[in-house]
């Protein structure tokens, strides 16, 4: 039987869709019923809710233990995709429960319920950092702790650390990092807040770089690395790197096509680090006093002008993979998120 973490985000729901057409015996833990509600409608969207129904649904937090024990009777194999996501300061202590707490909870009841292989998902943050004469980033390529860093980025690279762990004991595990992942089903969550944004009229950008993929291509991936006699390594996901004004372009140029007055929406104004850090400093302040979340931090806006690349010569050598052109997909995706 296949056990599922976080199937209801946006990875575990195209990984189910994926699974419920190949495989029988699949179970997914959720914790929201808001959020399996959802699920359920793309599913049914899709005309699958046959598929959907298959699905053994068990509600469970990773931090639960007995829940979570009870959720892997009878599992052989593991896509661990369950992750908090946040770039939030506050969010520090949960984030260390949930990604790295959580990811060892599920190492450890990967190994007492003897299961065969995990997959878990990772992130290019997790990655070792570039320097001024390489900015291409490989699997092998070392992590600078001293370096400027995201309570995410420490999250999931601890979250690594433990899935290593699990694989010094005796447990066959794949991890993969992929970039920003781009898909439909979440129009207001995660990378599609990008296109949220630019229909809300953005003006703003910078010249950093970012690698973006897209959720089909992560989840077959993942299944066919599962599926394969691979174990003990991780592979990047990227299927390009590609500049934030870029990215703004692409996104206004398709939703400009899909619209009546085929008025362009594309950000106007570079805004330079030094006004950003500026800005971060009345952000503090102001978050200080009215207790308000704070979205400027020194490692978002490092990641803001980051200009690494990734290569991903490693997974196209070893599955034979291609990646979806981004450009083709982004205008597809925007169409269906409309």
């Amino acid at each position: 039987m296949i056990l599922v973490t976080g199937g209801t985000g946006l990875v575990g729901f195209h990984l189910l869709l994926r699974l419920s057409q190949d495989e029988n015996g699949i179970r997914a833990i959720y914790r929201s019923e808001k959020k399996l509600n959802h699920v359920k409608q793309l599913f049914q969207k899709d005309n699958k809710l046959s598929e959907f129904e298959k699905i053994d649904w068990v509600k469970a937090d990773l931090l639960n233990i007995p829940a979570l024990e009870t959720a892997f009777s009878n599992i052989s194999y593991v896509y661990h995709c369950a992750a908090l996501v946040s770039f939030n300061p506050k969010d520090e202590e949960k984030l260390y429960q949930n990604n790295i707490v959580g990811t060892a909870n599920v190492v450890n009841c990967c190994l007492t319920s003897n299961v065969k292989k995990l997959c878990y998902v990772s992130s290019i943050s997790a990655l070792g950092n570039g320097t001024e004469h390489n900015l291409l980033i490989n699997e092998e390529t070392e992590r600078n702790n001293e370096a400027v860093r995201s309570d995410y980025s420490i999250s999931k690279f601890g979250a690594e650390m433990e899935v290593w762990r699990g694989f010094q004991e005796g447990l066959e595990v794949v991890i993969i990092n992929p970039g920003v992942i781009f898909g439909y089903g979440f129009p207001n969550e995660g990378s599609s807040l990008f296109v949220q944004n630019i229909k809300n009229g953005q003006l703003f950008y910078t010249q950093g770089k970012l690698g973006i993929i897209a959720v089909e291509d992560v989840v077959k991936a993942m299944t066919t690395l599962m599926k394969s006699t691979i174990s003990g390594e991780r592979f990047i996901l990227v299927a390009e790197d590609i500049t934030y004004k870029e990215l703004f372009d692409s996104i206004a140029a398709s939703l400009a096509s899909r619209t009546s007055t085929n008025k362009l929406k594309k950000p106007k104004f570079e805004i330079k680090k030094w006004q950003l850090q500026i800005i971060r400093i009345f952000e503090f302040v102001l978050a200080k006093l009215f207790f308000r979340k704070r979205m400027l931090t020194k490692a978002t806006i490092n990641a803001l002008y980051n200009l690494e690349t990734h290569d991903t010569n490693k997974i196209k050598t070893a599955i034979d993979f291609e990646f979806l052109d981004m450009n083709v997909y982004l205008k597809e995706l925007v169409g269906k998120m409309k």
